[in-house]
């Protein structure tokens, strides 16, 4: 098969094309025939050789958590009804809280069967792929944010996957969101979501905009982190809701927790949240069926031929990515 491996920690180009041989499927595996995969934030984070302590990850490796594709074979204790069903899923090496995601830039990878989802007529695969992981995750979150109608909600990159669909959710329950990105483009692009107001939080005077405009936030949503989610955890009412799910602006929230007790503020992150006996298998469906029916708009800003991973990955580190970004075979 073909894919494309990290020969090293590097830049975008460590990532080089390359043929391997097939994979084949173990007991409670599939192999699936790859249409679209994933390419994640974290994805360029780990080739860049961040993270070691948390994904013990040795180049050379091929990078990649998600896929979309038709199931070709499978392995034993599992139903061959599966073999020719179009399924979205996490790789096999992947895992929520755990586990590392690699092997899905390929023209085949290596799936287990608790993982898999039937992709429902009308959503296409790279739309699929797409929701593999922000599919899941964004509806976690909108879940323990409980949105109430008419408060306020500042979403932090909500140009990104993640952010475009926690817009939706968000709207959605009736609250009012004011979403936070860079550029016109993505600040343009929530508004269509249905933010109420947008705002650059690469402007000095971002912050006084969020209190003008909403008296204080009940609820943040930080897919950014770093100082941006710093300054955003200082928005919130007293008795709000903070929940960090991301590290777009180098890093996660440092310490959250001496403010928000000083203010009353719950503050949940990303580890936290997946630590709770949650149903994976039906949040990640969900979304699905709600894209298939309309009701959910999956933003892929950018897709790449699987041959030009690097520049997926160069597109995102420079932050000019849209929504989710995909690799097409």
């Amino acid at each position: 098969m073909f894919a494309v491996e990290a020969k090293s920690f590097g830049g975008p180009e460590v990532l080089i094309p390359v043929e391997m041989s097939d994979p084949v499927a173990g007991p409670g595996q599939v192999v699936v025939d790859v249409a679209a995969a994933d390419v994640m934030f974290l994805d360029v984070r780990l080739r860049g050789g961040w993270g070691r302590d948390f994904f013990p990850i040795e180049p050379p490796y091929v990078p990649g958590g998600a896929v979309a594709g038709v199931i070709s074979s499978v392995g034993e204790g599992v139903d061959p009804g599966w073999i020719g069903k179009r399924v979205a899923t996490a790789t096999a090496a992947s895992g929520i809280g755990g586990g590392l995601p690699i092997g899905g830039y390929a023209t085949r990878a290596l799936a287990k069967e608790q993982t898999l989802a039937e992709i429902p007529d009308g959503v296409d695969d790279i739309r699929a792929a797409a929701l593999v992981h922000d599919g899941r995750t964004s509806l976690m979150v909108a879940e323990q944010a409980r949105f109430r109608p008419g408060e306020w909600v500042l979403i932090t990159a909500a140009g990104g996957g993640l952010g475009t669909l926690l817009t939706q959710w968000a709207t959605a329950a009736g609250a009012s969101v004011i979403a936070a990105a860079h550029g016109e483009a993505k600040l343009a692009l929530a508004q269509r979501l249905g933010a109420k107001v947008v705002v650059d939080y690469e402007e000095p005077d971002w912050v006084d905009r969020v209190r003008e405009a909403t008296g204080g936030v009940a609820v943040v949503l930080d897919g950014a982190g770093g100082p941006i989610g710093t300054a955003a955890l200082r928005v919130i009412t007293p008795g709000g809701r903070f929940l960090g799910y991301g590290n777009a602006a180098g890093g996660f929230v440092d310490n959250p927790t001496e403010y928000a007790a000083a203010h009353g503020i719950t503050v949940r992150m990303l580890l936290e949240m997946t630590k709770d006996d949650l149903d994976w298998q039906s949040l990640g469906r969900r979304p699905l069926a709600e894209a298939a029916a309309g009701r959910l708009e999956v933003v892929v800003g950018q897709t790449f031929p699987l041959t030009d991973a690097a520049a997926a990955h160069a597109a995102i580190e420079s932050r000019t990515a849209i929504g989710r970004t995909i690799l097409t075979v």
